[in-house]
């Protein structure tokens, strides 16, 4: 996985530092930073892995038309606070048709939308995909090199998904301004867009750190982000990373990974040491 692993203990819980609050980057804030778009594992394509999800053993939840996944679970810190948490233990994980998500969802809220495998035999289905919910169905993205505005059933009428607003522990903005920075940038493309993947962007526009941006921090030394990887019971893996958007594109690979196959390549790693 091209990274050191290594564990950590005893870290605390807070925010990560916020950038503007208007969400708005200045323009002398872009000065030396290199934008680009990166097409390295997007999004409703017709990538993906078809062990990544598999449904756990039938729930009454489940008979109600809302699943939970067998997936790899997360949490992700900054020096020692708590930047991100995917965790079944203190959360909701469970995934919705789109017409009983949309029941709760409200304009800024981030939507994870995920395609579920029904059987073995079927075709893989994508990474999953991050949207900036806009109200009335409709939602504004990033896919395929463009942030774009689409109707959620037309992009993905076949998925399942979730909300996923309270994920990252940062300061959200106001629903206004959510949709001020989604709005801002639509019909932006390629060279013009400084986003790597669609949860970055969808992350952005909710939150306003720029950290979201490819390039948006400078690198230091003494600033490092540490990713956990919750597989099993008592089996918990870290790894270290010197940005933000590295953490998010290596959380992004290793979700599309699937779960078996991280825990087979990291138990083989570990019978080399």
């Amino acid at each position: 996985m091209g990274n050191q692993l290594d564990r950590i203990t005893h870290l605390n819980y807070s925010e990560l530092p916020t950038g503007d609050p208007s969400g708005i980057e200045k323009d002398e804030l872009r000065v030396g930073v290199a934008y680009f778009f990166s097409d390295e594992e997007e999004d409703l394509d017709d990538r993906g892995q078809s062990e990544r999800y598999t449904v756990r053993d039938s729930s009454p939840s489940e008979c109600e038309g809302h699943l939970l996944l067998n997936e790899i679970e997360f949490s992700a810190f900054s020096c020692q606070e708590c930047i991100f948490s995917k965790l079944r233990g203190s959360q909701d994980l469970s995934v919705y048709p789109m017409q009983g998500l949309l029941t709760f969802c409200q304009p800024g809220d981030l939507l994870e939308l995920l395609f579920i495998c029904p059987a073995a035999d079927h075709p893989p289905p994508p990474s999953p995909h991050w949207a900036v919910y806009v109200g009335q169905g409709q939602i504004i993205h990033l896919h395929r090199g463009e942030i774009r505005k689409d109707n959620v059933f037309e992009v993905g009428g076949g998925c399942m998904g979730r909300v996923v607003s309270s994920w990252y522990r940062c300061r959200p903005l106001t629903a206004e301004l959510v949709l001020q920075n989604a709005c801002g940038h639509l019909g932006l493309r390629s060279d013009e867009i400084c986003w790597t993947n669609s949860e970055s962007f969808a992350a952005w526009c909710r939150f306003g750190n720029r950290e979201f941006k490819a390039g948006g921090e400078v690198h230091s030394g003494n600033l490092q982000y540490f990713l956990k990887l919750h597989l099993e019971e008592n089996n918990i893996h870290t790894m270290r990373f010197h940005s933000l958007e590295e953490l998010i594109r290596e959380k992004r690979n290793l979700d599309a990974s699937g779960k078996l196959r991280v825990i087979k390549e990291l138990s083989m790693m570990e019978n080399k040491e």
